[in-house]
């Protein structure tokens, strides 16, 4: 048996996406009165994306730089057997220290929480930050662990049977969230 997901609905365009992440780069500067001890670290792959756009705008808003990383969570899934027989490991690139640091940590699209539950436990093997909060372009709720996050783009409630896709520009080659249903 053949499943198959069919575009049911865009629910953000470009316009959509660049508003959203203004908004969250603007709550994260009030959040934190400043951007004084902030990395912002995106889990890879297009999390990544999401957290080079939010630390442009900060910078875009507040003139300071802030720097970036990047977090590969591969081996600390808990469904890594069941992805692939050799799944793909690309390296965690976050050259600096975060003891101390205020992290923003971004993905794309919150659903059960366990990805972030991994970026968490990766997170934590490289040091001990100040605190961590999370950044999400997209939370369509289903939670299986008591995550939150602390800034989302939009909150789009979904069924069991559909599926959010984020595509972006450095990715895919467009800005576009899209939900989609098995057929």
């Amino acid at each position: 048996m053949v499943v198959e997901l069919r575009v049911k609905k865009e629910l953000i365009d470009q316009d959509g996406i660049r508003r959203a992440l203004m908004r969250i780069s603007h709550e994260i500067i009030e959040k934190n009165e400043g951007l004084d001890d902030i990395v912002v670290i995106g889990i890879r792959t297009r999390g990544v994306s999401l957290a080079d756009r939010i630390a442009a705008k900060l910078k875009e808003i507040e003139g300071q730089e802030v720097q970036t990383g990047i977090l590969d969570i591969t081996l600390y899934r808990d469904d890594l057997t069941t992805i692939a027989n050799q799944p793909i490991v690309h390296q965690t690139e976050i050259p600096f220290d975060i003891t101390d640091k205020k992290i923003i940590l971004v993905d794309d699209v919150l659903y059960t929480g366990r990805t972030v539950r991994s970026a968490l436990d990766a997170l934590m093997d490289l040091g001990r930050p100040k605190n961590i909060q999370l950044a999400i372009l997209v939370d369509r709720g289903h939670r299986e662990l008591p995550i939150r996050a602390d800034y989302v783009g939009k909150n789009l409630p979904t069924s069991n049977q559909e599926v959010i896709d984020v595509d972006l520009e450095e990715v895919d080659g467009r800005d576009l969230v899209i939900l989609k249903e098995y057929v």
